[in-house]
C-alpha cells in the first residue's frame, strides 16, 4: 500500500476530520500523492502535524465543527474555485443508545455531524466540479450501515441514511462526470469514542460484534481505499459502496 507517486498533483482534495484516524490517515497519503489538501477537523491542534508531514503536496487547514455552515464555507473557500474530490470522514458515535433510551441531544448531534454536514458539504462542492465537468466524492460510512447489530439507533440510521445521500447523488449527477462513492469500514484503528452508554443495549449487541467481527485494521488500510475511489483508476464506479471490513458484512 506504498502512495503512489504524483496520482493527485494538481488536484485539490477536501479531506474532513483529518486531524485522526482515518481522515488523518486519508489526508498524509493525499498529501505523499501530490494533492493540495483541504483538511478541516473540530480540534485545530490535531491538525498540526499534517504541515509537518505533508510530503510532496501541499495543506490548507481550516480548524472548525463541520456541521456548522459556517465551517462549510470557510472550508470551501479555502478551495479557491478548485475542488477535485471530496473525502467525507468525520464521524462520531452515540454510545450504543438504543431506541428506548436515546436523547434528543445524542440524536440530533450524531445526525448532524454524520449526516447534514456531508449533505450540506456535498451541495456546497458541487458548484465547481458542475463547472469542471468532473469530481470525485468519497463518504465514509460503516459496517452499520450494512446491519443493525453493531452500534445504537442514531449512528446505525445516520449511516444507512448516507447511503441513501450516496446513491441519490451519483445517480443524479454521474452524467455530469461525478463519481459519488461510499467506503464502508469494520473495525479500524481510530480514536473514535465507543464507549457503551446502555447496558440493556450492550448486552445485545456485545456478544454479537465479539462472534463476528474481524479483527480491526490500521486508519492506512482504509485510506488506501478512499484514495482508490477517488482516482481514475475507479472512473467507472459510481454509486458503490465498498465493504472494507474483513467480510464482516458477509456473516
Amino acid at each position: 500500500m506504498e502512495p503512489i507517486a504524483g496520482r493527485f498533483a494538481g488536484h485539490t482534495v477536501i479531506v474532513t476530520g483529518a486531524g485522526a484516524g482515518i481522515g488523518h490517515a486519508t489526508a498524509l497519503r493525499l498529501l505523499a500523492e501530490g494533492a493540495r489538501v483541504v483538511a478541516t477537523d473540530i480540534e485545530e491542534e490535531r491538525l498540526a502535524s499534517l504541515a509537518e508531514e505533508r510530503g510532496a503536496g501541499a495543506v490548507v487547514m481550516v480548524a472548525g465543527d463541520i456541521s456548522r455552515e459556517a465551517t462549510v464555507q470557510d472550508v470551501v473557500a479555502a478551495c479557491a474555485g478548485r475542488v477535485d474530490a471530496l473525502a467525507n470522514v468525520a464521524g462520531i458515535m452515540d454510545g450504543f443508545l438504543p431506541v428506548a433510551e436515546i436523547d434528543d441531544g445524542t440524536w440530533d448531534r450524531v445526525l448532524a455531524v454524520n449526516l447534514t454536514a456531508v449533505m450540506r458539504l456535498t451541495r456546497a462542492v458541487l458548484p465547481a466540479m458542475l463547472v469542471a465537468g468532473r469530481g470525485s466524492i468519497v463518504n465514509v460510512a460503516s459496517i452499520a450501515a450494512l446491519r443493525g447489530s453493531v452500534a445504537g439507533v442514531a449512528y446505525t440510521a445516520s449511516k444507512h441514511a448516507l447511503l441513501g445521500l450516496t446513491r441519490s447523488t451519483a445517480f443524479i449527477y454521474g452524467p455530469d462526470g461525478i463519481r459519488t462513492n461510499a467506503v464502508a469500514p469494520g473495525g479500524v484503528q481510530t480514536s473514535i469514542v465507543a464507549t457503551p452508554r446502555s447496558e440493556s443495549a450492550w448486552a445485545r449487541i456485545g456478544p454479537v460484534m465479539q462472534a463476528s467481527a474481524p479483527p480491526s485494521v490500521d486508519a492506512a488500510s482504509l485510506a488506501a481505499n478512499i484514495l482508490w475511489l477517488m482516482s481514475d483508476e475507479a472512473r467507472n464506479v459510481n454509486g458503490a459502496v465498498l465493504s472494507s471490513d474483513g467480510g464482516w458484512s458477509a456473516c
